[in-house]
């Protein structure tokens, strides 16, 4: 398996799963190779997998691919695993040396620039990675239904190319402190997490967040991560007068005990593929509230595990805040029916056994 490792987002976190679901499974050997030595290349090695950091601070491009076809030449893989767009590359150059190995990459949600005036070069860039991925590699898989139906058909892409397989989760143990806090405390607390960047629009959490404190003065906002918008959003909560009801908590390094202090969870990107974060929120028994975008409408029922808001409109995000907050029943209802959800269909063990079919599936073909 071949990833960058800088970050602990996203992909990095599908990553850790999925390599954990791979330790119980005696027919894969499995050698993670990283461009970083960060959280991810530590969290694996706790769990015993082999992980070998080609530092791409230390090594230019050619020394990295230079340093992966001598590792390749070592462990001869029936199968190199790849994760965004530099490690892909690095396992095509792989493959021109050693013809025989299997190609798979992942494509974790849609390039930033999707609906947006980015400039020809930016959509060029765009192109010239999907048709890498069609023309070179054995399989793209895809995380969401709604990518594929995006993708195939376009830039070479067929259904004989793709997979879709959802990404999924270790669940953390049955989550009663929810239960209990719906029914003692006075505050509650709305979070959400992510890297601040323009695809999460973070922005429209704000305005929602002063409709919704304007009407209820006991209830918090947090927002857990990093990232170029930080000074932007810390000066429109400012300007917006909730600085006392709103937080921001900086990375976090123990996502549990901040799933475990608050009561709702929120999300409100321009697009994702399934998120790991809500997959998370949801596991840790939290109602959701997310855009009807992307991969959402795949893991939530609207109504049942929280809401789908149908619109980018910061007042419909705010009702539906507003109608969690006045109504602990149905907040307990929507938080046993989230959990419920992901343990039926998004354990990290689905997750390994697909992708492990996948593997098998490409072996034996021709």
């Amino acid at each position: 398996m071949l990833a960058s490792g800088d970050l602990w987002a996203g992909a990095e976190v599908m990553v850790y799963q999925l390599a954990s679901g791979f330790v119980t499974m005696p027919e894969i050997k499995l050698c993670v190779v990283l461009l970083n030595d960060e959280r991810l290349a530590k969290e694996l090695r706790k769990l015993g997998i082999e992980v070998h950091v080609i530092a791409e601070s230390q090594n230019s491009f050619l020394s990295i691919a230079r340093i992966l076809n001598e590792l390749v030449a070592i462990y001869s893989p029936d199968i190199i695993h790849s994760h965004r767009y530099k490690e892909n590359v690095l396992a095509l150059l792989t493959k021109k040396v050693n013809r025989r190995i299997r190609l798979i990459s992942t494509q974790h949600g849609m390039p930033e620039l999707a609906g947006k005036d980015q400039g020809i070069s930016a959509r060029l860039r765009a192109w010239l990675f999907f048709r890498l991925l069609s023309s070179f590699f054995d399989r793209t898989v895809l995380v969401s239904e709604e990518m594929s139906r995006s993708l195939v058909g376009s830039f070479g892409f067929s259904s004989e190319n793709v997979n879709v397989i959802h990404n999924g989760i270790n669940l953390p143990d049955k989550c009663t402190q929810q239960s209990n806090k719906i029914i003692t405390q006075k505050r509650i607390t709305v979070g959400s997490a992510g890297r601040f960047s323009p695809v999460k629009d973070f922005s429209l959490l704000v305005e929602s967040a002063k409709m919704v404190i304007a009407q209820n003065h006991m209830v918090d906002f947090v927002l857990a991560g990093d990232g170029p918008e930080r000074l932007m959003l810390e000066e429109k909560v400012r300007d917006a007068g909730i600085q006392d009801h709103f937080i921001f908590l900086g990375h976090q390094n123990d996502m549990d005990a901040f799933y475990n202090k608050i009561d709702i969870y929120i999300n409100t990107s321009v697009h994702e593929g399934i998120p790991m974060s809500v997959l998370e929120a949801m596991s840790h028994q939290l109602p959701v509230i997310v855009p009807k975008v992307g991969g959402f409408v795949e893991i939530v029922e609207d109504g049942v595990h929280g809401y789908l808001v149908d619109n980018r409109n910061p007042l419909m995000f705010a009702d539906r805040c507003i109608e969690l907050l006045s109504d602990k029943k149905k907040r307990r209802r929507m938080a046993e029916a989230a959990r419920q959800r992901v343990m039926d269909n998004f354990s990290r063990e689905t997750m390994a056994n697909q992708y492990y079919q996948l593997y098998q599936q490409l072996l034996n073909s021709t």
